[in-house]
């Protein structure tokens, strides 16, 4: 099941964070920042936790908000599976629970940024996977020979490449 996360799943997305074997502390440190705002202002904060939990553990999370000074456009800005998850559909239902908020909350567009290591390739998958499109890259922007990955998707419509079967107006659907 995928909720707005709770003031009691604050230790165990950081776990999931220092667990995921891709983040620098520097990262972790940030996620900590994120959330403590989010624990603060909730939505007001420009972020939203969301966490997948079975049963009463949390096996992922994502953090998202919308991306300053634009019309629509959304920013994932962190996603995280339990290693022993990985595999089983809990990314790909994260990131469409995450796609269908923003569609709620009348975004048009998520972008996600990603780093270009082979450590990434897992995630940058995931990303083609759900139907991301590979927009652009910075090279060697996080460190020397770590590019940075740029993805985004529509939200709410169907992709420009796709025909569309009817012409009734594309609805956000929220999945819970």
């Amino acid at each position: 099941m995928i909720t707005e996360a709770k003031e009691q799943d604050g230790s165990q997305i950081l776990h999931l964070t220092g667990a995921a074997g891709v983040f620098k502390p520097g990262e972790v440190a940030c996620v900590r920042e994120l959330w403590d705002a989010y624990l603060r202002q909730g939505e007001a904060s420009g972020y939203v936790f969301l966490v997948y939990k079975n049963g009463n553990r949390p096996l992922g999370y994502a953090c998202f908000g919308p991306h300053p000074l634009t019309e629509g456009t959304f920013d994932l800005y962190w996603i995280a599976v339990d290693s022993e998850a990985r595999g089983q559909g809990v990314g790909h239902a994260l990131l469409a629970r995450v796609e269908d908020e923003v569609c709620a909350r009348g975004g048009r567009m998520l972008v996600v940024e990603t780093s270009g290591t082979p450590a990434y390739a897992p995630a940058r998958r995931l990303y083609e996977s759900c139907g991301y499109r590979y927009e652009a890259v910075v090279h060697d922007f996080y460190a020397p020979g770590d590019d940075l990955i740029v993805f985004g998707k529509p939200i709410g419509q169907p992709p420009p490449h796709l025909p569309t079967l009817h012409n009734h107006e594309q609805e956000c659907v929220l999945v819970t």
